[in-house]
This record gives C-alpha cells, sequence and structure tokens, in this order.
C-alpha cells in the first residue's frame, strides 16, 4: 500500500509560481509511473501530466504543457509539480496518483490506483 501526502498548495497572484511537492510512505515510488490531477471547483477532476517510473518521460496536457514541470527524486520517494505563470484557472485542488495501469501516462484516473488527499491552489488575478 502507498499513502501519498502533497504540500506546498497556497494562494498566489497571476503570474506567480509554485511547487507542489508529493511525498510517499508505505511502499517505494520507484516501480510506479506517477500522475498529477487537478480538480476545480464545480468541474471534473482533470489530467494535468505524468511522469514514468525513471522520470526519463514526462506527459503533460495541452492546457498545461510549457507552463508545468513534473520531476521526481525516487532517492526521496517524492515526485514534484513546477507550475510558472499561474492563471485564476489553475485554481483547484491538486492530486499527485500513482499508476498501476498499463499506460504509464494515462491521463484516466482510473489508471491510477493511489491517491493523495490533495492540496488547494488558489490563484487571484
Amino acid at each position: 500500500q502507498v499513502q501519498l501526502v502533497e504540500s506546498g498548495g497556497g494562494l498566489v497572484q497571476a503570474g506567480a509560481s509554485l511547487r507542489l511537492s508529493c511525498a510517499a510512505s508505505g511502499r517505494t515510488l520507484s516501480s510506479l509511473a506517477m500522475g498529477w490531477f487537478r480538480q476545480a471547483p464545480g468541474k471534473e477532476r482533470e489530467f494535468v501530466g505524468a511522469i514514468s517510473w525513471t522520470g526519463g518521460l514526462t506527459s503533460y496536457a495541452d492546457s498545461a504543457k510549457g507552463r508545468v514541470s513534473i520531476s521526481r527524486d525516487n532517492a526521496r520517494n517524492t515526485i514534484y509539480l513546477q507550475m510558472n505563470n499561474l492563471k485564476p484557472e489553475d485554481t483547484g485542488v491538486y492530486y499527485c496518483a500513482g499508476n498501476t495501469g498499463s499506460r504509464w501516462n494515462s491521463p484516466s484516473g482510473r489508471e491510477y490506483t493511489y491517491w493523495g488527499q490533495g492540496t488547494q491552489v488558489t490563484v487571484s488575478s
């Protein structure tokens, strides 16, 4: 079993940057591809991006490309989501998730077995 805990969210102004962290316990993350999702108020959860288990490959939703970067430190059992030039529409709860499915960069939450509790990001205009 894997426990995931996100941190690093907060209230920022448009144009700011944030780095979210996702720390794991209970199992090493080094064998899992990991993803980030977000859920805006009143909307369905959406895929932000994913990183392969080695960290050598990343994949991003079109809405996130160019402004976000996912990385991982398997020695620290942690993954990161760097977000730059934040916009009000980036507001939402951000979740990290462990992928146990067949496609490492699947945008479908159904491929992810392990989920954190989420961290709130609020971007003011």
